[in-house]
């Protein structure tokens, strides 16, 4: 990385579980990164070690012009952007008679038309060079449904469908555009599930395995072998593998009530 120009990764939900682990990973390999986030606290504190190859922006993705200002602070400071990584998301739980419609149109503002306020911002940038990776950050449930999370669940389905769109749009002009699929993370957002920690991957163990692929152009990106055989089923068999991973959700809320 030293003896070559030094590229430049967005980041937006940055701030905490997998997209602050991944901003220090990228950072110890070397990268420039621009990390976006509302709490910019964990932030703050990991800039003080790294002041020439970190910025960091507090700003809601639903702003457009907020995420535009950004965008253009990253490409003026350092000439582009190079990668972006549309990992920021909300999770409200609750079942689909009980959730108010308001907090599914707050899911979509973020997650989905989130995405896209980062997407217009750099592509700009990404044309001018004839090159760049777009990676959007997807989950299972959007391929099998999951019970509590139809807004989330609902919100990750069209990013699905938007980015095998824009991976075919945008390759004539030498950009990428992928899915990155990480398994069930002991997060923030995941936390209202109910599923024993022991039951989940770390947010900093699949943070540093998803840095280690910040390059690939594969169409979809997963941590681990393990995760890719998983999505390979709930790709082919989402009704099967949502009953079944439901199931599994279910006992293991309830096994950890009861220990």
């Amino acid at each position: 990385m030293k003896k070559m120009k030094r590229k430049v990764v967005f980041v937006s939900g940055a701030g905490n579980g997998i997209g602050l682990s991944m901003v220090a990973a990228l950072l110890e390999r070397g990268y420039r990164v621009a990390a976006l986030d509302l709490d910019l606290n964990s932030l703050s504190a990991l800039q003080a070690g790294y002041q020439e190859s970190l910025l960091i922006f507090g700003c809601d993705l639903t702003d457009a012009s907020g995420v535009a200002e950004a965008v253009s602070e990253t490409v003026s400071c350092w000439g582009g952007i190079d990668i972006l990584v549309n990992n920021a998301c909300l999770a409200v739980f609750g079942s689909f008679e009980v959730k108010a419609v308001s907090d599914t149109r707050r899911e979509f503002e973020v997650n989905y038309f989130g995405c896209l306020n980062l997407i217009r911002a750099v592509l700009p940038c990404m044309k001018k060079a004839g090159s760049g990776i777009i990676h959007n950050v997807s989950s299972g449930v959007g391929l099998t449904g999951f019970p509590g999370i139809y807004g989330y669940a609902s919100t990750k389905g069209a990013l699905e469908s938007l980015t095998r769109t824009l991976a075919l749009e945008l390759a004539p002009s030498g950009i990428t555009v992928n899915l990155v699929h990480p398994p069930l993370t002991g997060t923030r957002s995941s936390a209202p599930l109910g599923i024993p920690a022991q039951a989940m991957d770390t947010p900093e163990r699949v943070g540093r395995r998803l840095a280690a692929r910040i390059e690939s152009k594969k169409a979809v990106i997963t941590p681990d072998p393990v995760t890719g055989l998983g999505l390979f089923f709930s790709r082919h068999f989402p009704g099967p593998m949502g009953r079944m991973l439901a199931g599994l959700a279910a006992k293991a809320r309830k096994q950890g009530a009861a220990a």
